[in-house]
């Protein structure tokens, strides 16, 4: 990580969440937002790696400036820092692009742990927040609803469910990364998602993998 955003209104909290930051990345540039309007100069003006994302901010939803994180920078890794847990705030977040979703009552080792996850491919989700996309999503699903998955595919789906790296999945499988990857992005396509993290949610959605 080299280039960060962390936005945030709250003074405080934004002091916290840049020294987590700090402590959990060397030799990173952090660039401060506490609104919408700066948050979209800053990411005019630099290319990001990435985002820590406030959602309830003085001039909107921070679910605006992910969307447009998304579409301008998919390489920008988004993550919502936020104290709401509810569905209303939760899946809005991860259907625009964010690829992780931290509640701001962990402690900051549980924080640093989580974003340097993102390091070795574990999307940073709080275990609430896991527990509640699992719950949310163990409905009963028609086969037909069910995309047609090789078994390769669902062993290489069910390895990043699990929060596993690319790297990881392919040393457990006995095959190269690339072809890992080959394979997630033929996943990605059959499950019209862009990142792990929505894969993971679609895939307990439709009951591909085991909670």
């Amino acid at each position: 990580m080299q280039n960060v955003l962390v936005l945030e209104d709250h003074p405080e909290t934004r002091e916290w969440l840049t020294s987590i930051i700090k402590q959990a990345f060397v030799e990173v540039k952090i660039f401060e937002a506490s609104s919408l309007a700066q948050a979209r100069k800053i990411v005019d003006e630099n290319q990001l790696d990435l985002a820590l994302i406030d959602l309830n901010l003085p001039d909107g939803n921070g679910v605006e400036i992910i969307s447009e994180i998304t579409k301008k920078s998919p390489n920008t890794y988004c993550v919502v820092a936020t104290i709401f847990d509810d569905d209303n705030y939760l899946f809005p977040a991860l259907e625009a692009g964010a690829q992780g979703y931290l509640l701001k009552e962990q402690t900051t080792d549980e924080f640093i742990q989580n974003l340097q996850g993102i390091i070795k491919g574990e999307p940073p989700i709080s275990p609430a927040i896991a527990r509640k996309m699992i719950n949310h999503f163990h409905n009963d699903i028609q086969p037909s609803d069910k995309p047609d998955l090789s078994s390769r595919e669902k062993e290489i789906l069910s390895a990043i469910a699990k929060g596993l790296s690319r790297n990881e999945a392919a040393e457990i499988l006995g095959i190269t990364s690339n072809t890992v990857a080959s394979h997630l992005k033929s996943i990605y396509g059959k499950l019209n998602v862009s990142n792990r993290a929505q894969a993971t949610l679609e895939a307990l959605r439709l009951g591909l993998v085991k909670a």
